[in-house]
C-alpha cells in the first residue's frame, strides 16, 4: 500500500477503476436496447448531452466530498456536516449508501452468475458433456445458487486483496481485455448477414421519437451509467492523491463510460439483426425489441448456435465480456462495505470482506430461493427508489451543507486557480439546484 488506508498508484489505475464500476451489465445490454427504442441517434445525442449536463456533475460532488474525507460515506458526509442535524442526516444517507450498494450487488451477483454460466457452456458443448451444458443455460435453483457463490467469491478475492493488489491491478487487467474483446466482436458481427440494418436502427435518428419520456429514459440511464449515488465513486475519491485534478478525472471517468456504452451499442444492435437474420425473434409480441436478460439469454445465445462450431467461440468471447464487465462492477459495490467495516468497526481488510461479502451473498441466497417475490422487487427498491434519493442527498450536501470554502481548498489540490475558471463559476450553483431538481424530475416519472 502507498497509503495506510490504500491509494490508486496512477491515474491510469484510478480510470480503469472508476471506469470499470460504471461499465457493467446495464450499460453493454441496456443502453443499446434504450436507444434502439428511443429513437436511435436522436436518444444517443440526448443522452450524451445529459451525461455532461447531469452525471458528471454529481459525479463530481462523490469524487470531491470522498478525497476530501478520506473515508468511508458515513465518515465522509458526517465530516462535512457543520452542526448535529446534519451531521445525523449524513449518518442516515451514509448507511443508506451502504445498504443500497448492498442490495444492487445481492440481485447483481445473481445475473453476473448466469453470465459465468454461459461462459462455461461453450466449454461443456466442446467437450460433450451435453446434459451439463443443459443444466449450465437451464433456470433452476441449484445452477443460480452455485454461480452466484462462485461470482461472489471471486469479487471477494478481489476485494480481499486491497486498493493497489486488488481494485487497480484487477482493473487495470479488466478493462482493456474488456475493449479488446468488444471491439473484436464488433468486427465479426458487423461481417455477418444483417448487421447493417442493426447499425441503421442504431445510429439513425428518428426525432419524432423525441419526448419528455425520452429525455426521461436518456437522464435515468447517464445518472445510473455511471455507478452514481451510492458511495462507490466517493470511496474511489477517497482514494485518489491530492495531486490529481478532480474535474479532469471526472470528465475522463465520463468520456471513457459514454464512450464504451456507445461502442457496445455497435455490437448489440447489429448483433440483434444478424441474430435476426437467421431466424430468431428479436421482438416481442407487443412490437418491441427484446432488451434485458431476454436478450442476452434467449436472442444472442440462438445466435451463437447458428453459427456452428465457430458460434461456439463467439459465445466464449461475449459472455467473457460480459463477466469481466459484471466483476468490474461488482468490486466496486462490495468496497463500499467494506471501507465502512475496516475504518468505522476497525476490522482488518481480509475479515470485513469476508463479512461483508458472506453477508450479502445471504441476501442473494434468500433472493434465488424466493426469486419470483423478491428479484423484481430488491431491484425496484435499490434502483428506482434508493439511488435517486441518495443522489439528491449527495448534491444537497455538496452544494448546500459543505462550506463553500473548504469545498474550493479541496478542488484547488491539483488544479491551482480553478476559482478563475468556468466550472468554479458554474458548478457550485448547478450541483446545489439543477441536479437536485432534475433526478427529483425523474424519480416521480418513475414512482408516478
Amino acid at each position: 500500500m502507498s497509503a495506510p488506508r490504500g491509494q490508486f498508484s496512477s491515474n491510469f489505475g484510478f480510470l480503469m477503476a472508476a471506469a470499470g464500476s460504471a461499465v457493467g451489465l446495464g450499460n453493454i445490454w441496456g443502453f443499446p436496447t434504450n436507444v434502439a427504442a428511443n429513437g436511435g441517434a436522436a436518444f444517443v445525442v440526448v443522452y450524451l448531452v445529459l451525461a455532461f449536463l447531469l452525471a458528471y456533475p454529481v459525479l463530481m460532488a462523490e469524487l470531491s466530498i470522498g478525497r476530501y474525507a478520506r473515508s468511508n460515506m458515513v465518515k465522509a458526509l458526517r465530516s462535512i456536516s457543520p452542526g448535529p442535524v446534519s451531521r445525523g442526516v449524513g449518518t442516515l444517507a451514509g448507511f443508506g449508501g451502504i445498504l443500497v450498494a448492498s442490495l444492487i450487488l445481492s440481485f447483481y451477483a445473481i445475473v453476473a452468475g448466469w453470465m459465468v454460466a454461459h461462459l462455461a457452456d461453450p466449454f461443456a458443448n466442446l467437450v460433450g458433456a451435453t446434459e451439463t451444458a443443459s443444466w449450465l443455460t437451464g433456470d433452476s435453483t441449484a445452477r443460480n445458487f452455485t454461480f452466484t457463490a462462485i461470482f461472489s467469491g471471486l469479487t471477494m478475492l478481489i476485494i480481499a486483496s486491497g486498493v493497489e493488489k486488488g481494485i487497480e491491478r484487477w482493473s487495470t487487467l479488466l478493462m482493456p481485455a474488456l475493449l479488446i474483446l468488444l471491439l473484436l466482436l464488433i468486427v465479426y458481427v458487423l461481417a455477418q448477414p444483417g448487421a447493417f440494418k442493426g447499425l441503421e436502427a442504431y445510429l439513425i435518428p428518428d426525432f419524432s421519437k423525441l419526448s419528455p419520456q425520452l429525455l426521461l429514459s436518456a437522464m435515468g440511464q447517464a445518472f445510473f451509467s455511471l455507478s452514481l449515488g451510492v458511495g462507490t465513486m466517493l470511496i474511489y475519491g477517497s482514494y485518489l492523491s491530492k495531486q490529481e485534478s478532480l474535474p479532469r478525472l471526472g470528465a475522463l471517468v465520463t468520456l471513457i463510460d459514454v464512450g464504451i456504452a456507445f461502442t457496445a451499442g455497435l455490437l448489440i444492435l447489429p448483433a440483434m439483426y444478424v441474430a435476426q437474420e437467421a431466424g430468431t425473434q428479436i421482438y416481442s409480441e407487443a412490437g418491441d425489441l427484446i432488451a434485458g436478460p431476454g436478450l442476452i439469454l434467449q436472442v444472442l445465445p440462438a445466435l451463437f448456435d447458428s453459427m456452428g462450431t465457430s458460434g461456439l467461440f463467439v459465445a466464449i468471447a461475449f459472455f467473457a465480456l460480459m463477466t469481466i464487465a459484471s466483476l468490474t462492477s461488482s468490486i466496486s459495490m462490495l468496497e463500499v462495505p467494506v471501507a465502512f467495516c475496516i475504518e468505522s468497526l476497525k476490522l482488518k481488510r481480509k475479515p470485513a470482506t469476508l463479512l461483508m461479502g458472506a453477508l450479502i451473498f445471504v441476501i442473494s441466497t434468500v433472493i434465488i430461493f424466493n426469486f419470483e417475490a423478491l428479484f423484481g422487487l430488491v431491484i425496484s427498491a435499490a434502483t428506482e427508489y434508493g439511488q435517486p434519493l441518495l443522489g439528491v442527498a449527495l448534491c444537497v450536501f455538496a452544494g448546500w451543507i459543505w462550506r463553500r470554502d473548504q469545498l474550493l481548498v479541496e478542488l484547488q489540490e491539483g488544479h491551482p486557480g480553478i476559482e478563475n475558471t468556468l466550472f468554479w463559476k458554474v458548478w457550485p450553483w448547478y450541483v446545489r439546484i439543477v441536479c437536485p431538481l432534475l433526478i427529483l424530475a425523474a424519480f416521480a416519472q418513475t414512482v408516478l
